[in-house]
């Protein structure tokens, strides 16, 4: 049997940020089609530049980024990337710029060619879907964190991504918010790439683990839930947690 092409692949990517002598990422293969993978690292160590890199707002020094089985090389292929992976930002300000949230919601929709109607009707849907039915009118900037970031990712939801990369999604959530969030991860029909310091909500919504230090992207050994590994600059320390 043939095997599946993956969605999203990278091949032999490194990037070094401008100036420096050192790579941030060095040799970066990876695949994903419909796996829910989390991502995690010590600061500074590459993760948000790795998502960077995928939407094509930053080059890579080598390698290559496929949609599909296809090099993704010129403005064209990056349009045609983003209207296929979704992008939730760590910071939901940076995401969120029109004055109502139906408006934030649509305009992704629209700028995909929907009609006014039909990218209204998919924009009320999603926020239906993530438990914000009645937010259409809501003021953005008067949200609270919480609501910024799930309106974020109705954002992204509206464009019927087949990818999601979601860096630190769970940062200053509340409990019952963050909980929220677990939920709509846990039934969302694409794939996702989490970056997250969390490692309980990691556990909760991935079934990959993968880890980025020294420039290198590895495996995480496959763990129960409830457990995860800490990934210390001398190899990796299992912890479980009790349940």
């Amino acid at each position: 049997m043939k095997p599946e092409t993956p969605l999203l692949e990278l091949r032999n990517i490194s990037y070094s940020h401008p100036g420096s002598p050192d790579p941030l990422l060095s040799d970066i293969n990876f695949k994903v089609s419909r796996e829910r993978i989390g991502l995690i690292g010590p600061n500074g160590c590459g993760k948000t530049t790795l998502f960077h890199l995928i939407m094509g707002l930053l080059t890579p020094d080598t390698g290559e980024i496929l949609l599909e089985g296809k090099a993704v090389t010129t403005q064209k292929d990056i349009r045609s990337l983003r209207q296929k992976l979704g992008f939730l930002f760590q910071h939901s300000d940076d995401q969120l710029f029109s004055p109502t949230v139906l408006e934030d919601v649509a305009f992704g929709p629209l700028n995909l060619g929907f009609s006014p109607d039909a990218a209204r009707e998919v924009s009320i849907q999603t926020l239906e879907q993530l438990g914000l039915k009645g937010f259409e009118d809501r003021i953005t900037h008067r949200l609270s964190g919480g609501e910024k970031k799930l309106v974020a990712l109705a954002t992204i939801l509206a464009m019927k991504p087949q990818l999601l990369l979601l860096d630190e999604p769970s940062n200053n959530l509340d409990p019952a918010t963050r909980e929220r969030l677990l939920e709509i991860l846990r039934t969302l029909e694409p794939a996702h790439i989490i970056i997250s310091h969390d490692l309980d909500f990691l556990a909760s919504s991935c079934t990959k683990l993968y880890s980025i230090h020294d420039g290198r992207m590895q495996r995480c050994r496959q763990k129960q839930v409830h457990s995860h590994e800490h990934i210390h600059p001398y190899g990796e320390h299992p912890h479980q947690h009790g349940t």
